[in-house]
């Protein structure tokens, strides 16, 4: 019953729209009714300005950093890392699937960042140095998104050396959870209508 409720406090946490609610609340816009119609940082960035982006970021960086922190308190010993990852892999299914906006959110990346961050934060250290060197040469987050993303399970397993099983299935789900959701974006670059970030939008 505990590890049934850390999943499900977990998911809940993650599936907090906080792109969408601060949207509404500050702005009373609803940015999944402009740009790309997501309910992430990166469309709140571009919709609504550069402060509220940030906010949203660290908010849902945060959002997987407590879902792993929470299941780290009740369960401490190293014998419960698969009750760590469930409950990391629940909150970023949260983000993406959020009961709050009819199951469809975010596309996961900064949740997974934050989950990382408590789970494994050597692998998504380096994997961040990627996401940055990709995004700075092309402006495009997705992209940049998409291949941090495929880099994670080689990057732990082979450079930070987490090779037990449990680990490498969870890197993998990941990697494919976050391609997935980005299959949209991929269409559009393929086709070279995908958008890259401008940094000069302040505000609403």
């Amino acid at each position: 019953m505990l590890v049934a409720g850390i999943l499900l406090t977990a998911y809940l946490l993650g599936s907090i729209p906080s792109a969408v609610w601060l949207g509404l609340w500050l702005y009373e816009v609803d940015v999944r009714q402009h740009g790309s119609k997501n309910s992430g940082a990166t469309n709140t960035f571009r919709v609504l300005g550069r402060p509220l982006g940030i906010t949203v970021l660290l908010m849902d960086v945060a959002k997987g950093f407590l879902a792993d922190q929470l299941a780290f308190i009740f369960f401490p010993d190293e014998n419960f890392l698969w009750v760590h990852i469930i409950a990391g892999l629940a909150c970023v299914l949260g983000h993406i699937y959020s009961v709050f906006v009819s199951f469809k959110g975010g596309k996961g990346v900064a949740t997974s960042l934050g989950v990382y961050l408590a789970l494994n934060p050597y692998t998504i250290i380096l994997c961040l140095v990627i996401f940055l060197i990709v995004f700075f040469a092309t402006r495009y987050v997705s992209l940049a998104s998409i291949i941090a993303a495929l880099s994670i399970p080689w990057i732990s397993y082979f450079v930070v050396d987490r090779v037990d099983e449990l680990s490498l299935m969870f890197d993998l789900f990941i990697s494919v959870l976050i391609v997935f959701a980005h299959r949209k974006n991929i269409e559009r670059l393929l086709k070279g209508k995908e958008s890259k970030m401008n940094f000069s939008k302040t505000k609403a």
